[in-house]
């Protein structure tokens, strides 16, 4: 049975049927014009999606009970600050968020103290053993903190009952120093990973420079490197911060007495104010959540830029 082959078309193998025909430009501008209406609303529907909710909530917090029950979409007729009295006073949310300000406070400061030096060591200088110190870290990447804080507690829990000749209240378990350490802990390996790879970066000459000039290796990391590496520690900052922040079941599981932390005490106050019935102070101390968060973000960000803006070899 012979093939049936169908030779291509002379015009087809004519060069000038394949020349590419050049975009008019009013096509282009009516492209262009599609594609940032596009960007436009879908930034619009991305915003709404958070400014909305948020607002709700802020409106919630201002509103008596009948306000709530009676409209909740409604706008409040007033300040009810009421709510956040009782949030604060009776439902102790001010405790909770004075321990969650010095426990964030302090496992920022320990993991910056840890980090900063342990990054920039790795980034600058070899020794021995420094391939499997890096392959640590980038593992300890891989690890969830909350698979892990089981392990944390009966560890601690075993540290106490070992001490508990010296220390019969025990020392490790209900501890905000020792909560932020663990929280600094599992920071590092994110922490350090990050800075690290920010000093690789940064030129050599400016090591150079400040040693010529006859500076020590603290003082050139202290005073030349840290402020270069700004951008990088504000991330950290700010990924950490949240990290600490919201935590919760790390701070539930190693601080089950009086001194919880923000998140706990919100637990608490949800299932306190869902029996009775008052979703103010609920929303109250959602609130007293979410500002701290808020305004962290806002001046990070600032800082954020500003340091970029301002580096660059002189």
């Amino acid at each position: 049975m012979a093939l049936n082959l169908t030779p291509l078309r002379p015009e087809a193998r004519n060069p000038d049927a394949r020349r590419l025909v050049p975009a008019r430009p009013g096509s282009t501008r009516t492209s262009g014009r599609l594609n940032h209406t596009v960007i436009n609303v879908v930034m619009v529907a991305l915003c709404a999606a958070i400014i909305v909710p948020t607002a709700w909530v802020f409106m919630a917090s201002i509103k008596t009970r009948p306000e709530f029950y009676g409209d909740p979409w409604a706008l409040p007729l007033g300040v009810h600050v009421q709510n956040f009295v009782d949030a604060f006073v009776k439902a102790r949310m001010g405790d909770y968020f004075l321990n969650s300000i010095v426990v964030t406070a302090l496992a920022l400061a320990i993991s910056l103290v840890v980090a900063v030096p342990a990054a920039y060591v790795l980034a600058r200088f070899d020794f021995r053993g420094k391939t499997v110190l890096e392959v640590a870290i980038l593992a300890g990447l891989f690890i969830n903190v909350n698979y892990i804080v089981v392990p944390i507690f009966l560890q601690l829990l075993g540290w106490d009952r070992a001490l508990r000749g010296l220390f019969p209240q025990g020392v490790f378990i209900d501890n905000l120093a020792v909560l932020a350490l663990v929280y600094a802990a599992t920071s590092l390996p994110f922490t350090i990973y990050l800075l690290s790879t920010f000093f690789r970066t940064i030129p050599i000459e400016y090591e150079e420079a400040a040693m010529l000039d006859g500076s020590s290796r603290l003082r050139t990391m202290v005073s030349v490197m840290l402020p270069l590496a700004l951008p990088a520690i504000s991330t950290a900052l700010l990924f950490n911060f949240l990290a600490y922040w919201n935590d919760f079941i790390i701070s539930l599981t190693l601080v089950p007495g009086d001194s919880k932390t923000l998140q706990v005490g919100l637990l608490n106050l949800f299932q306190a104010q869902r029996a009775a019935a008052d979703y103010g102070v609920l929303y109250a101390g959602m609130v007293i959540v979410m500002v701290p968060v808020i305004v962290f973000y806002a001046v990070i960000q600032r800082r954020l830029l500003q340091s970029v803006g301002g580096g660059g070899i002189k």
